[in-house]
């Protein structure tokens, strides 16, 4: 479990989780890339997993769902390329933030939970 992280920290990881795996499903709306089948569809599974993942983190945080989190942030990430949706400006770009995010909030929950510093100098 993550007991390290204060439950302030944690609910804030997850919000901003919720955030951005929302926004990441609703991107091919609000960004106009309805219509490019992969960059729409991997946005709707991979936004929809994340926003779920976090909800579920919010009510038993378990390091699993950290994991699950840092995968699916770093799939975010490097699935324009993958997929081959990159030349889509804001399908690439909306799946990079949300990715980098994710990932980011996954690698700190998993960092607090080792109780490891955030500094060692």
């Amino acid at each position: 479990m993550l007991k390290s992280l204060s439950f302030s920290n944690r609910t804030a990881f997850d919000i901003v989780n919720i955030i951005a795996g929302l926004g990441l499903l609703l991107s091919p709306w609000y960004l106009g890339f309805t219509g490019e089948t992969s960059a729409a569809w991997n946005a709707g599974i991979v936004g929809v997993a994340i926003a779920a993942i976090s909800i579920a983190a919010l009510y038993a945080i378990h390091q699993a769902q950290a994991w699950a989190n840092l995968v699916l942030g770093i799939w975010a990430l490097i699935s324009p390329w993958v997929l081959g949706f990159s030349a889509l400006t804001f399908a690439m770009w909306a799946h990079v933030i949300a990715g980098i995010v994710v990932a980011f909030l996954a690698a700190c929950g998993i960092w607090f939970a080792q109780n490891r510093p955030m500094s060692t100098a």
